[in-house]
């Protein structure tokens, strides 16, 4: 097998690993060698390094998730792999949204990394964002202009916070905004595991006329570190198609229009 297909197949291992961890909780060393056809040694040192990334908790014969009532702020790279294949159906629905002519918010994070990805880039549209890879991503459209507030580099996230970006963000008024969230308590509201983006997050909802979060099914029932926002300053949720039916249920009870992508 050449370098670059036995490379390929590592990275595919790998985030299938991470997808079974968050599904299950846990995984065994001796159940993914054999589900992948690999030695024992090789899923060790998998698991070895998603350990020295903070993804997971090594147990003896396999390994834990993180405990989901204070969330972990993973760098962006590590976040890329975990509930991928949601994430772009999350974004893709989400792009939908968006109108000719409007202003929106686009949040730092993977999932509305994927906002920007599926935009129509035929349309007129003003886009604010704190996130480095979004400007990126949309910095050679003609029809979108980027408007970027400033602030202080979080090399976790590649997003800009801090009093800067928090002073400025209040000069506009926006259509929409778009929040990727890492937990949503049904009776408390929306949580991320940063201080300083939470607090650019509410600015962000104070400003916009209509407040869209993007969540795969995972983020429901639980919380973060810091809070951004009670159930009742969200209008629409974009979620998957894994939700559990108790949770569409309450969201729908609490008055939140929620789009399965």
């Amino acid at each position: 097998m050449s370098k670059e297909k036995t490379k390929r197949h590592t990275v595919e291992r790998r985030k299938k690993i991470l997808n079974m961890l968050n599904e299950n909780g846990q995984v065994f060393v001796h159940e993914l060698s054999a589900e992948f056809g690999v030695s024992e040694v090789t899923i060790r040192n998998d698991l070895d390094l998603f350990e020295s990334k903070k993804l997971l908790i090594r147990s003896r014969g396999g390994a834990m998730k993180y405990e989901n009532s204070v969330g972990i702020d993973y760098q962006i790279s590590d976040k890329d792999k975990i509930h991928y294949s949601e994430k772009i159906k999350i974004g893709s629905k989400a792009a939908s949204l968006v109108n000719e002519g409007e202003t929106i918010i686009i949040d730092s994070g993977t999932t509305t990394m994927e906002i920007a990805k599926h935009l129509d880039v035929d349309t007129s549209i003003n886009v604010i964002t704190n996130a480095f890879n979004i400007v990126n991503q949309l910095i050679n459209f003609q029809n979108i202009n980027i408007i970027v507030p400033g602030g202080t580099l979080r090399k976790n996230s590649h997003s800009l916070v801090g009093p800067l970006a928090e002073k400025n963000l209040r000069n506009f008024y926006v259509d929409k905004v778009f929040i990727g969230v890492d937990g949503f308590d049904m009776t408390i509201g929306a949580f991320t595991p940063n201080i300083e983006e939470a607090s650019l997050n509410q600015i962000m909802i104070d400003i916009s006329k209509e407040v869209i979060l993007v969540a795969d099914s995972s983020k429901f029932s639980r919380r973060s570190l810091a809070f951004i926002c009670p159930v009742d300053k969200v209008d629409v949720i974009v979620t998957d198609e894994n939700i559990l039916k108790e949770d569409l249920k309450r969201l729908e009870d609490l008055g939140i229009k929620v789009i399965i992508a």
